[in-house]
């Protein structure tokens, strides 16, 4: 499964923070209190005195996004295609007896296929940044048949339920 977005906060979300940034350093400029941008601006004093600080040692510039967060993705945009591919073939396409992708078995194609090393918690993350949530799979008996199933649902539950 996977998300329509990777999660955190989009570039929108990022610029209309700063856009409050860029308004509490006009206000540095007249000398406002911090309880009065505080609540003009409806955030925390401590955000305020922390912006205050940076604004003091940097000007209107230290207050601006610095991107996203976290840590930069050891894989390249193309990778993450080829691994999203990889992914989608499944693991029976890799060489594993069952159709199910765990965390180590993602790290050691990525190992083998890209060369890069991931612990199980990066790839963890790295899944979720491409948009892939975890799965639990339904656990049925290898002899279940649907046809019978069907046929009791349709026959003898009626009778059975009252």
């Amino acid at each position: 499964m996977r998300y329509p977005t990777g999660g955190g906060l989009n570039a929108a979300a990022r610029a209309r923070r700063e856009a409050v940034r860029e308004r509490a350093a006009v206000m540095f400029k007249e000398s406002k209190t911090t309880t009065q941008i505080a609540s003009e601006l409806r955030v925390s004093e401590k955000s305020v005195r922390q912006w205050r600080r940076r604004w003091a040692a940097g000007g209107t510039a230290a207050l601006a996004s610095s991107g996203p967060g976290g840590s930069d993705c050891k894989l390249d945009g193309g990778q993450r295609k080829q691994l999203a591919v990889v992914l989608d073939e499944g693991p029976v396409a890799q060489g594993w007896a069952d159709a199910r992708w765990t965390l180590a078995r993602v790290a050691e194609v990525i190992e083998r296929r890209f060369g890069v090393g991931y612990t199980l918690r990066g790839v963890s993350y790295l899944l979720h940044r491409m948009g892939y949530s975890l799965q639990v799979p339904a656990r049925r008996a290898v002899e279940r048949d649907p046809e019978a199933i069907a046929g009791w649902q349709r026959r003898r539950w009626p009778a059975v339920k009252g």
